[in-house]
């Protein structure tokens, strides 16, 4: 009796992780065109918290809250472009998973081709260097005749 309580007891130590893992349920719509756009509007809005995720694939709380936001904007009635303009209005460009081409996102979208072309440039740089130093003429005699004395510690006779 007193193994299998200890068996239990470990099972339910072992298991108690998972518990943590488990989501909440989320109550399921009985609009499927609503539910629909709101999916397809929660892939479009980004996870403030996560920064990599949409709000549909986020578990956070803010994204739980911009999720319930939306259904709560589609079932007062409004549009989708609505509804993506009041989280732009209330959270800024960044809520966008792709915020559009203007002066202040121009450097989000330009920044990963100028650091590319800044890397091709370094690399050139670094490549043209190594290669003028490749086609340095090779020493004289008498050049090679110096170094052997210099290395052989016969510094005396150089200083003349």
């Amino acid at each position: 009796m007193r193994r299998l309580a200890l068996l239990l007891l470990i099972a339910v130590i072992a298991l108690s992780p998972l518990a943590a893992l488990a989501a909440d349920a989320v109550p399921t719509d009985k609009d499927s065109v609503a539910s629909s756009r709101a999916v397809k509007l929660s892939e479009k809005l980004r996870c403030l918290v996560c920064q990599n995720q949409t709000i549909a694939d986020s578990n956070a709380e803010l994204a739980q809250d911009l999720r319930r936001q939306i259904h709560e904007q589609i079932a007062a009635g409004r549009s989708d472009d609505e509804i993506v303009d009041y989280m732009v209005a209330r959270y800024g460009d960044f809520v966008l998973y792709q915020p559009p081409v203007k002066p202040t996102t121009l450097l989000l979208w330009a920044g990963p081709a100028l650091l590319l072309l800044l890397g091709v440039f370094g690399l050139f740089r670094i490549l043209r260097g190594r290669r003028a130093e490749a086609d340095a003429p090779p020493l004289t005699a008498e050049e090679h005749e110096r170094a052997t004395r210099l290395l052989a510690g016969e510094k005396g006779k150089e200083l003349s």
